[in-house]
């Protein structure tokens, strides 16, 4: 059951395509940013990957080029 009535900026993890929205930032680049090895904001949920929100801003926050 999903439940879409929560906004995004309050949901402790999206998915990649909340967070290409989110973010504005296309999904295939998301999708290769969560594939980076030892990325900081990427939570394996089985073999789902989701984003960590607050890390992905602070991510964003800190890069001058993604």
């Amino acid at each position: 059951m999903e439940n879409n009535n929560i906004p995004v900026y309050r949901k402790a993890v999206l998915s990649a395509q909340e967070a290409s929205e989110y973010s504005n930032i296309g999904i295939n680049k998301i999708k290769e940013m969560l594939r980076t090895p030892n990325c900081p904001f990427v939570l394996y949920v089985g073999t789902k990957k989701l984003v960590k929100r607050k890390l992905f801003e602070d991510f964003i926050n800190n890069q001058l080029v993604i």
